[in-house]
């Protein structure tokens, strides 16, 4: 199989994908591959066992989060339309549970509006199908690099709020604030870079791990939900300011 082709598979997959194929000697470099269409699924397993990796299958949305607690992969590839328990439900309680573990989506839903929604629950990239094998590749590859990139910041404070990123756990005036994943990496990389203007194209770029991407509006809904949980007044912001005409910046 080329890695400059587009993926379109027409032939049979022999392996049963209701009996999750599970190897402990790959269990650090595990791949679950949550899709319902045995041709697919052959694909999928074909080109991450080539790069190494180990390939765990489900082809239903229940199985998938019960193979999930039980396997503990290193990323999910997760396609939308599953019978049982949808895709994006499967995404919601997966970051809920482990918000570390990276999800790449990949979906023949093409809508920006589907985009957004994925990525607002946690989902760490979104494929469109067809794809080619590189490009899937290349982003779970770079969700996993992400995910073992040290922190440089581990605990930080400011007014009254306390982050501590390896736990992923805040509090705020003594009262645990509930946070999601890409809410913990985008404070974080504020707290990393304070005083300096951020445009939205870089906070995509460097927090959601886009080159390009069809709107900007995410960035914004991500922030003002920070404002919300930890400014005194999100009305008034203190310290996610807004720098109109070209992004954003973190005064402590």
């Amino acid at each position: 199989m080329s890695n400059n082709t587009t993926m379109m598979p027409n032939d049979k997959f022999a392996i049963d994908a209701r009996t999750p194929e599970f190897s402990p000697a790959l269990a650090g470099k595990q791949i679950l591959v949550v899709e319902d269409d045995p041709r697919m699924q052959k694909v999928l397993h074909r080109m991450f066992r080539e790069q190494g990796y180990g390939v765990t299958l489900c082809d239903d949305g229940q199985l998938a989060l019960e193979t999930f607690r039980s396997t503990r992969p290193a990323a999910v590839v997760l396609d939308l339309l599953l019978p049982n328990v949808f895709g994006r439900d499967i995404c919601k309680m997966i970051k809920g549970e482990r918000p570390e573990i990276p999800v790449i989506v990949v979906s023949a839903v093409s809508e920006v509006a589907d985009k957004v929604l994925l990525l607002e629950l946690g989902a760490d990239d979104y494929v469109t199908k067809p794809f080619s094998p590189r490009e899937l590749m290349a982003r779970v590859q770079a969700a996993l690099r992400r995910r073992h990139t040290p922190a440089a910041t581990v605990t930080y404070s400011f007014g009254n709020c306390q982050i501590d990123f390896a736990k992923m756990s805040a509090h705020c005036a003594d009262k645990a604030i509930s946070m999601t994943a890409h809410e913990f990496k985008l404070l974080k990389y504020f707290v990393e870079n304070p005083e300096r203007v951020l445009s939205r194209e870089e906070l995509l770029n460097e927090v959601w791990g886009y080159r390009s991407y069809p709107t900007t509006r995410t960035v914004d809904n991500h922030i003002l939900k920070l404002r919300q949980k930890l400014e005194p007044d999100a009305a008034e912001p203190r310290y996610l300011q807004t720098v109109y005409g070209a992004g954003y910046k973190f005064v402590p």
